[in-house]
């Protein structure tokens, strides 16, 4: 008989889970690996895993053993899977925009008929009230980036509301545009992957709560941690290290299942928050502990940011958001004070996994929150998305209106057609005064803006609208601006731009202020930029300067994107989840 590994919060074998979700992940046709080990102390391992044939569809996993984040790891990519995640940022296509259904058998569709007005149907009271308070929301702000079908409406998937059980209609464009990842699980039972996306909204929910408000927490009593002796032993190692370990109660006194964890890193004077939540205090504090090591070595832990006096700059919007992405923003000193803001509680939400499912949904009920979830069952692994608006924000409601990830969806086309360059002076001109007009952040990487994966290490990779502009102040003749974003391009991206492309970039800022010069004749300095920049970026370089093609180094397509090749990886593994969930959804 092969041996089997029991954790807390957990139904199944560690054994079981890991191979049933890899004989699954067979089976639906994706072809995983395991491209990263870490094990920098004792009791905490992490791995990272993907798809070989498309790299966009990957995931981590963390854990006290090497099942343990194997385990972890495979629950996060079905859980990306089930829910769509991996696909979210991205143009699925003319073809599946207009199939049977973009995401779900069960989406509806509600068709645009008023440009101004929402369609009936669509949430319900407490949300309409929650996401357009001012009643600013237009249709068109909820056409989802994957169909960016307006023609056929407003997509939107059916969650049930835990209160009463009835079913609500959420935009697709909502959950994308606010929720990202957060509330996402998969798991062996369906308990147990609902108290794991719970767990989660409550991290980031008092995570948030905890650094915007600068509150004081209560270091965890030795006799609680002395419990625990494997967490113990990583905490040991990384003090001996070098990096003090400091383990916070992070419960506000006893009401929320979470733990908050910090690294001082005394080389550099910064520290690192990590925190962590479940309804049972030891996996609670070993998640949080395991979190802090996640996909880095000790060699990765001086890059995080010193503690701040300045309690303004730690609750802006934008230092949370950095929390939510890699947790490297800034936290408050008067997180650490002697007397802290709340007592230490020895508290437990634990029992069986349905047990904990109602320990939880009691703590929101009492706080007047609704919860809304969707179930996912296609690929034969429960996977559920948990919304309770307020609290799983990720985003503020009004990144709908000024922020919208559909920004893009009117520019597609003509973006990925510029490359073919037909010398349309108007057009260029237009486009630049609507780059302009709509206030588009010249940083904004354009691959991102119209939902692309771009061909590695191209043109497209790294385009942002500021090097976008400098193209088309080029393709109109207006050199000195277009100098001005040169110069701006090549200060922005020379961490990122490959070597040629950093070539080119000196090459054409040099060439442009050679043909600008009219006391020089640029034949005379043929030769030497040749030796220095190369023959074809010279040639392309100068053709760009006198009226020829500047879209350097950027495919054409159209919106079918057959030429871009990896793109055409990430639908041809959206296809398997479309044959799954034809054959499956129940």
């Amino acid at each position: 008989m092969t041996e089997q590994t029991f954790i807390p919060g957990k139904d199944a074998a560690l054994e079981e889970s890991i191979a049933k979700f890899q004989q699954k992940l067979t089976a639906l046709g994706f072809n995983i690996e395991e491209a990263s080990w870490l094990n920098p102390v004792p009791n905490v391992w992490s791995v990272h895993i993907r798809d070989v044939d498309c790299p966009q569809c990957f995931s981590n996993g963390k854990g006290a053993s090497q099942k343990a984040a194997l385990a972890s790891a495979l629950g996060e990519y079905f859980e990306r899977l089930s829910t769509n995640y991996f696909f979210a940022d991205y143009y699925l296509g003319e073809d599946i925009a207009q199939g049977d259904f973009v995401h779900y058998p069960t989406e509806k569709w509600f068709p645009i008929e008023d440009e101004t007005q929402l369609p009936a149907g669509i949430l319900d009271d407490y949300l309409l009230d929650y996401y357009d308070p001012e009643g600013e929301l237009t249709p068109e702000l909820l056409v989802d980036l994957q169909s960016g079908n307006y023609d056929r409406g407003i997509v939107a998937m059916p969650y049930i509301r835990q209160r009463d059980q009835q079913t609500v209609y959420i935009p697709q464009s909502i959950i994308a545009n606010l929720y990202v990842s957060n509330g996402m699980s998969a798991g062996n039972t369906r308990n147990e992957a609902r108290v794991q996306g719970l767990s989660e909204v409550f991290e980031r929910y008092v995570k948030n709560k905890i650094i915007a408000e600068a509150i004081s927490l209560p270091l965890i009593p030795d006799s609680v941690m002395n419990r625990y002796p494997s967490i113990q032993a990583s905490i040991q190692k990384l003090e001996e290290e070098g990096f003090p370990i400091l383990a916070y109660d992070a419960s506000l006194g006893g009401k929320y299942p979470v733990i908050c964890v910090i690294l001082l890193n005394p080389n550099n004077g910064t520290c690192f928050a990590s925190f962590g939540a479940h309804p049972n205090f030891q996996v609670a504090l070993e998640r949080t502990v395991t979190e802090l090591l996640q996909g880095r070595s000790l060699k990765d832990l001086d890059v995080f940011t010193a503690p701040s006096f300045d309690n303004a700059d730690v609750a802006e919007h934008a230092n949370l958001e950095t929390h939510f992405i890699d947790s490297s923003g800034l936290i408050s000193w008067d997180l650490f004070k002697k007397t802290p803001s709340f007592e230490f509680a020895d508290w437990d939400f634990s029992g069986t996994t349905q047990q904990e499912y109602d320990n939880l949904m009691s703590i929101f009920h009492k706080e007047g929150k609704e919860v809304y979830i969707m179930d996912y069952n296609h690929l034969d692994v429960y996977a559920c998305r948990i919304i309770v608006p307020s609290m799983s924000d990720i985003y503020p409601q009004d990144d709908l209106i000024y922020a919208n990830n559909n920004m893009g969806m009117d520019w597609r086309e003509i973006l990925l057609d510029l490359p073919h360059f037909h010398h349309e002076a108007d057009t260029y001109a237009e486009l630049l005064s609507e780059l302009d007009e709509q206030g588009i952040d010249d940083a904004t990487r354009v691959r991102e803006f119209i939902g692309i994966v771009p061909p590695p290490k191209s043109g497209w990779t790294t385009l942002r609208i500021g090097e976008l502009k400098s193209m088309l102040h080029l393709a109109l003749g207006e050199l000195e601006q277009a100098l001005d974003w040169a110069n701006w391009t090549l200060n922005l991206n020379s961490s990122v731009f490959t070597s040629e492309r950093a070539n080119y970039y000196r090459c054409l800022i040099q060439s442009i202020e050679l043909f600008l010069d009219e006391t020089r004749e640029p034949e005379e300095y043929r030769m030497v930029f040749e030796k220095m920049y190369g023959h074809d970026t010279v040639e392309f370089a100068w053709r760009a300067v006198q009226g020829g093609n500047p879209f350097y180094d950027l495919l054409a397509d159209d919106e079918h994107l057959h030429k871009f090749t990896a793109h055409q990886k990430l639908l041809a593994a959206y296809a398997k989840l479309q044959k799954a969930k034809r054959e499956n959804w129940k």
